[in-house]
Formats: C-alpha cells, sequence, structure tokens
C-alpha cells in the first residue's frame, strides 16, 4: 500500500497547528485536554471516504471559533481547500445576532449552504460532540440535542453512514 507523503505531512502538520493553537483548553464535558475532541473527528473523518484536505479540515475545525487563528492563517499554512472547509465549520453568529435559538438558527442556514465535504467533516463533530455531551451534562443534553435534530436534515448531503450514525445518537 503506498502511502500519500503529502498527505502524512499535511496531517502531522495540521495536528501541531491545532495542538499548538488551542493550548491549554480542556474539553467542557471531561477535563480532557481539547486536541482530543478535533483528533476524535478527524478518526471519525477517516473512516468513510475523505480526502488529506478533510482530515487536515477536521483536526482545525475548531481553531477559528475557539483561538486567536484566523481563517487568513489557515489558508496561508493549508491552502485555500482546507481553509473553505474550516470556513463552512466555523459558526457565523456572535452574540450580536440574539439568543442562543437565533444564534444556532443563523449557522443552521450557513451549514445548509456548505458543500458535502463539509457536512461530512460537521457530521463527525456532531458524533463526538454527542458521545460526551451525553454522558457527561444530561441537562445540556437536552438542548444540545433538540439544536443537533433540527440540524441534521441539513446535513444529508454529507456521508450516508455518518448521517446515520449522528441520527441515531440524536434520536
Amino acid at each position: 500500500m503506498k502511502i500519500d507523503k503529502r498527505a502524512a505531512d499535511m496531517e502531522k502538520h495540521a495536528l501541531r497547528f491545532a495542538t499548538t493553537a488551542h493550548g491549554a483548553q480542556l474539553r467542557k464535558y471531561d477535563g480532557q485536554p481539547y486536541i482530543v475532541h478535533p483528533v476524535a473527528v478527524a478518526e471519525i473523518v477517516r473512516s468513510v471516504p475523505h480526502t488529506p484536505e478533510m482530515i487536515a479540515a477536521a483536526l482545525l475545525h475548531d481553531t477559528v471559533e475557539d483561538t486567536d487563528v484566523t481563517l487568513l492563517d489557515i489558508k496561508e499554512s493549508f491552502g485555500a481547500t482546507v481553509a473553505t472547509l474550516v470556513a463552512w465549520l466555523t459558526d457565523v453568529s456572535t452574540p450580536f445576532h440574539g439568543n442562543r435559538a437565533a444564534r444556532k438558527a443563523l449557522d443552521r442556514a450557513h451549514t445548509a449552504l456548505a458543500p458535502p465535504a463539509a457536512k461530512t467533516i460537521k457530521l463527525a463533530d456532531l458524533i463526538d460532540n454527542s458521545r460526551s455531551i451525553g454522558s457527561a451534562d444530561p441537562h445540556f443534553w437536552t438542548v444540545y440535542r433538540e439544536e443537533k435534530r433540527l440540524l441534521l436534515p441539513l446535513l444529508m448531503e454529507g456521508d450516508a453512514t455518518l448521517w446515520a450514525m449522528a441520527s441515531e445518537l440524536v434520536a
């Protein structure tokens, strides 16, 4: 089996970049280093048909939202394809846009327009977050699950296996 050196290098670079960007951040629900989540998302994406850019974007998917990293930083380090995927995976709402329900509606409208590759990564993110939140925070799980039930119909262009898995998790 031939290993694609470019893909392996991109993945290693994305992992280092995301690890540095997230620094000492911890996961809210289990206290683990934050990087555990992007790695889990990348592994879920790896389980279905994917590209090297999708794996890199999975590793980087929260960097713009949760760190000082910009989309320009992503583009300069990983190219336009990865930056575009990360842009589709980054919430567009801000506190200025209203309460949580209003912000999530705006983010869903953004996600609805995303390409299938971004929707596949979003499904992997939803799967990993559902597993963590569902077991660690039953109160918030009810809110999160309802938000994801509203999101799922918009992700049908993503990978069918991941869509079925996500659908089962939020059922």
